[in-house]
């Protein structure tokens, strides 16, 4: 029986060098929330008929986003790998905009951070199309997985 959803997710621990407290915050809250609900249904068929649950590990190596597809024994299943080059600027944006917000939570008026949040919002919604199109025809996900899966691989970026 079909069981479309990931049940485990790890990023590669090496691919990240620094992170501040508060991309660490996003870190938990991505993974926490793609646990309690996803869609996440890889498009190739497997010989034995396996169709999921699945534990994911997301990785970058040589420009590209890795993600390995394991079974629920986390035994490998498959892996899907994408060039990173469409999703850089948005992954410098996102960051830009974050500092900015986590700066106007310290500071600023409730309407100057709700601005910056609905900006941030925007390109995070952007980074999530993105993905979803990227990985059509590989895996089928919801928009609001593929939205935590862009937080991830923005956390996969940062080098400090």
């Amino acid at each position: 029986m079909a069981d479309p959803r990931i049940i485990d997710i790890k990023l590669d621990e090496h691919t990240i060098i620094w992170r501040s407290a508060d991309i660490e915050q996003e870190r938990r809250i991505a993974i926490f929330d793609i646990l309690e609900g996803n869609h996440f249904a890889p498009q190739r068929v497997h010989a034995d008929g396996y169709a999921g649950p699945y534990r994911l590990s997301l990785r970058v190596e040589e420009g590209r986003l890795v993600l390995d597809v394991l079974r629920e024994d986390a035994t490998p299943l498959e892996s899907v790998i994408l060039a990173l080059g469409r999703f850089r600027r948005l992954i410098r944006e996102y960051f830009a905009i974050c500092d900015s917000y986590y700066q106007a939570i310290k500071t600023s008026t409730a309407q100057q951070i709700e601005t910056v949040d609905m900006a941030r919002r925007a390109i995070h919604n952007q980074g999530a199309d993105m993905l979803k199109e990227r990985l059509e025809g590989k895996i089928d996900i919801d928009f609001d997985t593929s939205r935590r899966l862009f937080t991830l691989i923005c956390v996969l970026h940062i080098k400090g």
